[in-house]
């Protein structure tokens, strides 16, 4: 009980004491990665010091936004803690599905909170969703493998062109490792996320300046051509079916010799506890094309209240609890700093405990803050985002172009249906929304 109360949180544990006679049960829904399930593991010493009672439901990333979002939509109040991102937090908040989160006590310490970061989960002024990571994408790399092929790690940003020919001189698929792998599992948030960066690199957009789609363009023809032919070429079997949390484990079994993946996979693969090489894994910028701008995405994984909660207050309380910097302290302190959740507050780059145990800290910080969401295209676009366009109707037309991109992986259809399909549903759906005519 005494580290429980030690690591709860001044403000949370003042709240704590007015709840003995109104505990509450709180559902969570939440994404299955390595953050999310230290935090459940970690949340008994919330239930203790509280009283309340965490519900965890714990979905793989496309179920959780296909639950989420059909629940907030319709107020159906299943949940009362959700897990969202920088694109769902200031649609749904300006449209009133969120609780407001500008309440949670002077000893929250927002200022602590990165600007980029908190201006990513607010609307019109009031922050609806708190972080408890944020992140960029790098170039993971082996750097054994690249001791023993010649080849020297770039202290620069390299073009994909390049990247392509690094890939060639790692792959050893004889003895089980592969040159590269990238996401290939559809959804907007797993394949898109890297599709949508390298489209940027290749100068590609989604949209021109009057919203018409531009996704049967000559640069989303080269960027999806690429893909298609690094991963045919140097990716592993069956890469259609990998999102994230595969890859991420193939990486840490040393099945590949190269990834560009979430700079927050970094604490994962450094962790010994987690990770075959962890001692032999070091890390460069995400490659560009003909351009570098929205070569490194920008993305929060953030927990919000949806406004159909009967439980608002006690459920502030764990978001209190959960997003704290005591919070980082305890991670840290339970599961080895490396572990801690990176790129939200300055506090944790601050503390030698963490710089120390993470030599990808500074790296991990500087990607993330030169992420530009306003300014991550060649050509002028009237949208925000790197990866994503923060607009309602992106959802569906990304999952739609991201199961059509893993249909040219899977060798299902060449690379010009799928771009033809997408662009046909594109064009249909923004004329629907009434953004074209």
């Amino acid at each position: 009980m005494k580290l429980a109360r030690a690591m709860f949180g001044a403000t949370a544990l003042a709240a704590a004491a007015t709840t003995a006679a109104t505990a509450a049960e709180l559902t969570i829904a939440t994404v299955n990665n390595s953050d999310m399930i230290i935090m459940q593991e970690l949340s008994s010493q919330f239930e203790e010091a509280s009283g309340h009672t965490l519900n965890w439901v714990v979905l793989e990333e496309n179920v959780l936004r296909q639950r989420v979002t059909t629940d907030i939509a319709t107020g159906g109040g299943s949940f009362d803690v959700i897990t969202i991102g920088a694109y769902e937090a200031p649609i749904w908040g300006a449209q009133d599905w969120l609780a407001q989160l500008d309440d949670l006590g002077d000893a929250y310490d927002y200022d602590d909170i990165f600007e980029p970061v908190r201006n990513g989960l607010s609307a019109n002024g009031s922050l609806y969703a708190v972080p408890f990571y944020a992140e960029s994408s790098f170039t993971f790399y082996r750097t054994d493998l690249f001791e023993m092929a010649g080849i020297e790690a770039p202290d620069e940003q390299i073009t994909y062109d390049e990247f392509a020919e690094i890939v060639a001189k790692v792959h050893d698929p004889d003895n089980g490792v592969f040159g590269t792998c990238q996401r290939g599992k559809a959804g907007w948030g797993e394949n898109m996320a890297f599709v949508g960066p390298l489209v940027n690199a290749f100068g590609g957009r989604w949209f021109d300046m009057d919203w018409n789609p531009t996704i049967d363009s000559p640069e989303w023809k080269a960027a999806l051509t690429y893909y298609v032919d690094l991963m045919h070429s140097y990716g592993p079997p069956g890469a259609e079916s990998n999102g994230h949390n595969e890859n991420r484990a193939l990486f840490a079994d040393g099945k590949c010799a190269t990834w560009v993946d979430a700079t927050s996979a970094a604490g994962y693969i450094y962790n010994p506890a987690e990770s075959s090489v962890s001692d032999t894994t070091g890390f460069f910028q995400a490659p560009k094309q003909v351009t570098d701008k929205g070569t490194g995405w920008f993305w929060a994984w953030a927990l919000a209240i949806p406004a159909s909660s009967k439980q608002v207050d006690a459920a502030k309380e764990f978001l209190s609890w959960s997003t704290s910097k005591e919070y980082v302290a305890l991670v840290g302190e339970t599961k080895g700093w490396v572990a801690a959740p990176p790129g939200t507050r300055a506090s944790t780059y601050a503390n030698p405990a963490y710089t120390e145990a993470a030599p990808f800290a500074e790296t991990v910080l500087n990607s993330i803050l030169a992420a530009n969401p306003a300014d991550a295209t060649r050509d002028p676009v009237p949208y925000t985002g790197v990866q994503f366009v923060a607009i309602p109707e992106f959802q569906g037309i990304g999952n739609y172009v991201g199961q059509q991109v893993a249909a040219a992986l899977a060798g299902q259809q060449s690379v010009d249906e799928a771009l033809a399909n997408s662009q046909q549903f594109a064009v249909r759906e923004m004329t629907k929304a009434g953004y074209i005519e």
